[in-house]
């Protein structure tokens, strides 16, 4: 019986979230010693659940020698034997009856890394093929079935670290990650896999982000969309089209937006109806424009951008999903440069969201972690020596009375430079409050006197750190379960016009991400721009590695 059950594993939403559920192996030959050694009873309400399986066993030095038939995997070697050293050198692929439903859906996996946004192939994966239909056939020689158990565990921890760990960190490291790379332990979780009664592992958390499972739907999808070769350009229209309006651009745009879901049904009509609003509005969302239903030029440029260009985004941002921790059990702040926004967290729940501006191209916020600490309210704003340098000076020279109209002063000087800051007030460059999480990049969160940037669709205006459009509300958040503060006297510390610093009691976790292609709460993919230009370059990298 050849193993073919991937398509199934895509078209159950279900499965394709959770790792390592297959339909049912056929069995070995009974006769093997697999059986004949395994003494206890065994549950057979509980296909699959490995906790009983211990009479089945082999020498810890079969490991050495698999490994130097197969010396590609032997970077795999230390995990491979913590993982056997926890089970007592128990057979952990098969049980009494043969082997277990586990495998096929591994060795499926292993076949198509396309699916998981991966460009290469891992190896002797034609080895196992041809052990796996051996076993299938009850062809398999009784000497190499601890061939293939060795095969399967060393396969499934190469597929670990190619599809759940990601790239060396070494490579994040040079496109600017700056975050600490998430830590598991693969061993562990395998041996949860094993554990798991095959319907109840859909309750196991995968050792990977969230994100990365639903991006992988959308991969599929969009490669889907690629494969049937439908492409086509939408023409430029010479001016914005409208509810209301007719034209044959409208035939293309219905199409385009039907295979994308955000359009229902296409009725073939010239007439930019109430549902073609609908449907662009939705678009409109999904790639962070503005969502006011009017097609312009840059909706248009949003519809043009190939298929084959989104399954690269889609696979760099796969990429990325690796790097970040799974999940976190505690209150901690996310901000995602590309999409201008902060996300409020507690536990894998997503309390709030707002509107951030971040920096210029030319000054780059940068991709890090941090522990928000302090809580300032009516801040001083300590102006950084760049601008003072390459601003400041300039701006003091032509107009003599520069500081004292910005509400500024010198404080001293440094090397012949002075050090200049602006006093509190509503006028401050960083409004009434801001957020510090001590990191090497001076970079933090705050608030603005410039309200209307937050009403751009691109907000990079700032020289780097971050500015929020909802700072009270953020303040409310940060300091709710400390007694000492309530509503009213937050809004009183952030109109003091005097400088007041609150230690929180419990460090918040603050992550600065770069994701131009996320799964929204409503299982909506979302596209951004490569503002500051990294997905070209990761995406070499996924190539050439």
């Amino acid at each position: 019986m050849k193993i073919n059950n991937f398509v199934y594993l895509f078209l159950s939403p279900l499965i394709l979230l959770f790792p390592f559920q297959g339909c049912s192996q056929k069995k070995i030959d009974n006769s093997t010693n697999i059986k004949d050694s395994t003494l206890i009873e065994w549950n057979k309400s509980i296909p699959g659940n490995f906790s009983n399986q211990t009479k089945s066993k082999f020498d810890s030095l079969e490991i050495g020698i698999f490994l130097n038939q197969f010396p590609n995997l032997k970077k795999y070697e230390k995990n491979i034997s913590t993982f056997y050293s926890k089970r007592a050198m128990a057979y952990a692929w098969f049980d009494q009856d043969g082997l277990i439903e586990h495998a096929s859906n591994l060795t499926d996996r292993v076949r198509n890394l396309q699916y998981d946004g991966v460009n290469k192939e891992l190896p002797y994966v034609h080895e196992l093929d041809s052990m796996i239909y051996e076993v299938s056939m009850e062809n398999l020689p009784k000497s190499n079935i601890l061939k293939l158990e060795l095969m399967l565990t060393a396969q499934y921890f190469a597929f670990a670290d190619l599809v759940w760990e990601g790239m060396d960190a070494n490579i994040s490291k040079s496109v600017d990650w700056n975050l600490p790379r998430k830590k598991v332990s693969y061993e562990e979780f395998l041996d949860s896999i094993l554990k798991t009664d095959p319907e109840q592992i859909k309750d196991l958390k995968r050792p990977v982000n969230r994100q990365y499972g639903l991006l992988r739907k959308f991969l599929e999808n969009y490669s889907e969309l690629e494969a049937k070769g439908n492409w086509f350009v939408i023409k430029n229209s010479s001016k914005a089209l409208r509810p209301g309006d007719s034209s044959e651009i409208v035939l293309q745009i219905k199409q385009r937006l039907l295979e994308l879901s955000d359009l229902k049904l296409n009725n073939a009509t010239q007439l930019y109806d109430e549902d073609l609003r609908i449907a662009v509005i939705s678009f409109q969302k999904r790639h962070g424009l503005k969502d006011d239903g009017i097609i312009g030029k840059t909706t248009i440029v949003a519809m043009n951008v190939p298929y084959k260009e989104r399954i690269k985004q889609l696979m760099v941002n796969m990429e990325r999903s690796r790097w970040v921790p799974v999940s976190l059990d505690r209150d901690y702040l996310v901000v995602n440069i590309p999409e201008f926004k902060l996300h409020v967290n507690s536990g894998d729940k997503l309390l709030w969201s707002c509107n951030i501006v971040v920096g210029k191209p030319i000054h780059k916020t940068a991709i890090f972690s941090g522990d928000l600490k302090y809580v300032v309210f009516s801040p001083y704003w300590n102006v950084p020596r760049s601008i003072v340098v390459n601003e400041l000076l300039k701006d003091m020279k032509k107009e003599p009375n520069y500081l004292a109209k910005h509400n500024m002063e010198i404080t001293g000087y440094r090397d012949g430079i002075p050090e200049i800051r602006q006093k509190p007030g509503p006028s401050n460059s960083l409004g009434q409050v801001k957020f510090l999480f001590p990191n090497n990049y001076n970079m933090y969160l705050h608030d603005t006197p410039a309200k209307s940037l937050f009403n751009e669709p691109i907000r990079a205006f700032s020289h780097g750190c971050m500015r929020v459009q909802e700072p009270l509300k953020l303040a409310q958040f940060l300091l709710r379960n400390d007694s000492s503060w309530d509503d009213e006297k937050i809004n009183v510390a952030m109109n003091a016009g005097k400088e007041h610093t609150v230690t929180l009691s419990q460090k918040v976790p603050v992550f600065i991400v770069y994701f131009t292609a996320f799964v929204d709460r409503d299982g909506k993919i979302n596209f951004r721009n490569d503002i500051y230009e990294r997905d070209n370059r990761l995406a070499e990298m996924i190539m050439k590695n």
